[in-house]
C-alpha cells in the first residue's frame, strides 16, 4: 500500500511539474505569438485558431502519458 502511494504521489508531483513549466513556458511565448497560429480580424469580427500550439500542447501531453503508462 505504501508503494502504489509513493508511485501515485511521485506521478502527481512530476505532472504539476510539468504543468508548471508548460505555463512559464507558454507564458514567455504568449497566446497567439507560435509561428503557424492563424489570428484574422475585421472590423467587427475576430478569429483565432491556435493550431502550433494546440500541436505543441498535444506532443506534451502524449509524451507525458507514454511516460505514465510505462511506469504503470
Amino acid at each position: 500500500m505504501a508503494d502504489s502511494l509513493g508511485k501515485i504521489l511521485l506521478i502527481t508531483g512530476g505532472i504539476i511539474a510539468a504543468a508548471g513549466l508548460l505555463l512559464l513556458c507558454l507564458g514567455r511565448f504568449g497566446p497567439g505569438r507560435l509561428p503557424g497560429d492563424i489570428l484574422i480580424q475585421k472590423e467587427n469580427f475576430s478569429f483565432y485558431v491556435p493550431i502550433t500550439t494546440m500541436l505543441l500542447v498535444s506532443i506534451v501531453l502524449t509524451i507525458l502519458f507514454n511516460l505514465i503508462g510505462r511506469f504503470r
